[in-house]
């Protein structure tokens, strides 16, 4: 807001609003979690939000039964993840289904038709609204209903769709009338064009459908990177890959991690070990991520599993890389000064119980280690990082930090670069940071903005913050180039 006196003609009391001196910083996100990985249903390559476990349910569709034997990475990854992260404490999260496909992922079909002399023939198709293997369970029936031969006045087509508890129903006298009420209301499936020699035809059959038989998997890096990309620019603040382990799916989260820091849009990654064994881990995972940007987490976990409702043994034993999930979710769930280190989290069991000489070869190797102690517990939140970022905490503060500067810094832009100006931005990022040692995410700070005469041509202001986290010794020290 701004108000400039033009003209004074009558004596009194005038003021001139600086709009600088109304400026702070709006709300920051910190638990939002992006997620990639393979389902049987739902849009491909496209950013879904989503809010609970049952919104999962509708959009992805259910996991697959968990191999009992044999290898796992055909096994559907996303929903399966999903559980874990929303039973873990997430809120709000932007999942990515991406498939291993050559060209486009196929959807299941069905061809309706009518009797054409005497022949039926396929008048309209049927398609699963997305692709995937979810579509070979819809079924489809058609009912006719027929008035005396030679008499079609009133001729009518049931055409019923169901999908477990959702079923639909359509009539009508035509092809069009059918097809028309379909891409009306129908949540399964959409119908395809009809031919005008067809338009008003009395459809009397369903054709047998055309299966799909893949899902996609398992995907490799190209996918991952590719639905990765697709997070980039989304208010994510963890970033978990369904399935993926350290070992063979480091490369491309280091790379989308360091690309979204460039940008000003950092995060944290949360990744699975290879396997349980301390050994393993220190030889093929430890060494393959070393950031400040990294969580790397063990051992498996022991998890109910839907697809086993109903059998003697409900539950899965599931690899790290769902340790991940869960660890991620609950990670989202605490404020960013909040360290995960003796927190507990929601699962049965985990796969491997560490001695304590375990415990201590995976605190050296960086790792997250859950331990059974008055249930499952997060030993030390830790990144992968080998200097001054160990603590998640530190990390998420600063993190927080930049991201309020940011916000609060924005408003300026496009203003005068002069002295009040500055001073005003100053005391913008200084009620900030004042709040954050209210929130206990910092003990103390330095803080300065300034500009040389030359910067002050160029439309620079410098930024120059000195924090010191909470239960740290470290003192980390943050320049932000403003132009």
């Amino acid at each position: 807001m701004s108000e400039t006196i033009g003209e004074m003609i009558l004596p009194g009391t005038y003021i001139d609003v600086r709009a600088e001196g109304l400026i702070g910083v709006g709300g920051i996100s910190t638990g939002n979690v992006g997620i990639v990985g393979t389902a049987s249903r739902g849009p491909l390559n496209e950013v879904k939000l989503l809010g609970s476990y049952t919104e999962a349910l509708d959009m992805f569709g259910s996991y697959d039964a968990w191999p009992s034997t044999g290898s796992t990475a055909g096994a559907l990854s996303l929903t399966r993840a999903l559980e874990q992260l929303f039973a873990g404490g997430a809120a709000t999260v932007y999942a990515v289904r991406v498939a291993n496909v050559v060209g486009t992922m196929p959807s299941t079909t069905w061809n309706l038709t009518a009797d054409v002399g005497g022949t039926d023939t396929p008048v309209v198709a049927l398609t699963a609204k997305t692709p995937g293997t979810w579509g070979n369970d819809i079924k489809v029936v058609v009912t006719t209903f027929k008035n005396a031969p030679g008499d079609a006045s009133d001729n009518r087509t049931r055409l019923q769709i169901s999908l477990g508890r959702v079923k639909e129903e359509y009539t009508g006298a035509t092809v069009t009338d059918l097809a028309t009420a379909v891409n009306a209301t129908s949540v399964l499936v959409t119908a395809g064009t009809v031919a005008p020699a067809d338009a008003a035809r009395f459809v009397n059959k369903v054709a047998n459908p055309t299966l799909v038989t893949s899902n996609g998997n398992p995907p490799t890096n190209t996918e991952f990177a590719a639905g990765l990309a697709l997070l980039a620019n989304q208010p994510v603040n963890i970033v978990v890959v369904a399935g993926a382990n350290a070992n063979d799916n480091a490369a491309p989260v280091l790379a989308h991690l360091e690309a979204t820091e460039n940008d000003g849009r950092e995060r944290i990654a949360v990744l699975g070990a290879s396997a349980d064994d301390p050994a393993t881990i220190g030889s093929a995972d430890a060494s393959k991520v070393s950031s400040a940007r990294v969580v790397l987490v063990a051992p498996g976990i022991v998890a109910d599993d839907a697809a086993k409702a109903g059998q003697a043994n409900p539950q899965s034993k599931l690899p790290a890389a769902y340790t991940a999930a869960l660890v991620a979710g609950r990670l989202s769930s605490v404020a960013p000064h909040v360290s995960l280190t003796n927190k507990d989290v929601p699962v049965n069991d985990v796969t491997t119980e560490y001695s304590r000489a375990q415990q201590k070869s995976l605190l050296g190797n960086r790792v997250l280690a859950l331990k059974k102690d008055l249930g499952i517990r997060v030993l030390k939140g830790i990144t992968t990082d080998t200097g001054a970022f160990k603590q998640i905490s530190v990390r998420r503060i600063v993190d927080y930090a930049k991201a309020g500067v940011r916000i609060g810094s924005n408003p300026y832009i496009g203003r005068l670069n002069n002295s009040r100006v500055r001073a005003a931005l100053q005391a913008t990022l200084d009620g900030f940071l004042s709040g954050m040692v209210l929130d206990e995410m910092l003990t103390k700070y330095e803080l300065k903005v300034s500009a040389t005469r030359q910067q002050e041509i160029n439309g620079i202001a410098l930024v120059e913050m000195t924090l010191q986290p909470t239960f740290s010794i470290d003192f980390v020290k943050v320049i932000m180039n403003l132009e």
